[in-house]
């Protein structure tokens, strides 16, 4: 029994290296590949500039680049992809500002924004966060960049840029609006608060990429017992960034003083009851589909720094949209 057991730590062991090995090795392959898209893209540019007329010799070098190195090399270097290496040098051309977590996918993602900005911190964000490209688009997508700047003064926005989304006070665990379109609920029809419950843990990992960074799912429908009577928190949420609780309440339709005392009550027996002595103060978000903010100034929230009412749309909302409802 105890060589076997001897065995099994040596397999594990062995299977650590292997798997760390081959981890690296496929990101140093990755890159490898990016810095060399990189470099093809420098050469495009600069024979490009030798021509008289630029525009005219470009397309036909290009053109030509395409058949050459298809026939050599194979799929992967079509007039479209070679303009993407082009791209790629044009707007990164100091090649030590690559990152070598990301892949040609992400950056292909990447170079169609115009805001160099967003560029910047679409980039952190994906190596910080280990983004997919599947979740990058969806983040490029449900505009979180936008999201995240429309409420922040320019000097804000410079620092989200260069070093993406920070955690350091509960404001900024919170976004308004989530937009929760992976859910595939209609926003025309009707559907009780159980059901967006239901689609949300049926979603659970999409819905943590909308809440954000640090979240860890602790319970649904959280029993609170108080004199036999019992109330029920929708969802419950630990953030290990800011080590709190964070209690997340569904409505559908207004928000109410009703919500916003319930919601009240939730984090006070929080506070008293289940947060442990490491734990910073637990946080709640109200999630409603719709929200009077003349409502909101005569109520707790307004000076409340531990509740927060925020409105979910079901679609990827315009940016317009997300400026007009914040002004």
């Amino acid at each position: 029994m105890e060589n076997e057991v001897k065995e099994t730590d040596a397999y594990n062991q062995i299977k650590h290296i292997l798997d760390k090995a081959r981890e690296r090795a496929y990101r140093n392959v990755n890159f490898l590949m990016v810095q060399a898209y990189w470099n093809i893209g420098r050469i495009i540019v600069e024979h490009e500039q030798k021509g008289e007329e630029r525009a005219q010799y470009g397309k036909y070098l290009i053109q030509d680049l395409s058949r050459k190195l298809t026939k050599e090399f194979g799929r992967g270097y079509d007039d479209a992809n070679l303009r993407n290496m082009r791209q790629f040098y044009l707007l990164f051309k100091k090649c030590y500002a690559l990152r070598s977590e990301l892949t040609w996918t992400h950056y292909r993602a990447i170079i169609r924004l115009e805001d160099k900005n967003a560029r910047s911190f679409y980039m952190v964000e994906c190596a910080n966060s280990r983004w997919s490209t599947r979740e990058l688009d969806r983040q490029i997508s449900s505009l979180l960049y936008e999201r995240l700047c429309l409420s922040k003064d320019k000097k804000s926005i410079m620092i989200l840029a260069k070093k993406g989304q920070i955690l350091s006070q509960p404001k900024d665990l919170v976004k308004d609006p989530f937009v929760l379109e992976f859910l595939d609920l209609d926003r025309n029809d009707s559907f009780l608060e159980k059901d967006l419950e239901k689609s949300i843990l049926d979603k659970l990992y999409s819905f943590l990429l909308e809440l954000g960074k640090g979240y860890s799912f602790v319970d649904r429908q959280y029993r609170i017992n108080v004199d036999s009577d019992n109330y029920y928190v929708d969802l419950v949420f630990y953030n290990y960034i800011l080590k709190c609780f964070v209690l997340v309440d569904l409505k559908i339709g207004k928000l109410t003083p009703h919500d916003i005392g319930q919601m009240d009550f939730y984090v006070r027996y929080f506070e008293k009851e289940v947060r442990r002595k490491e734990d910073n103060p637990t946080l709640g978000i109200i999630l409603c589909s719709d929200r009077n903010k003349t409502m909101i100034r005569y109520t707790l929230i307004e000076e409340e720094k531990q509740i927060f009412a925020s409105k979910y749309k079901l679609y990827v909302p315009s940016l317009d949209e997300i400026r007009k409802g914040i002004e």
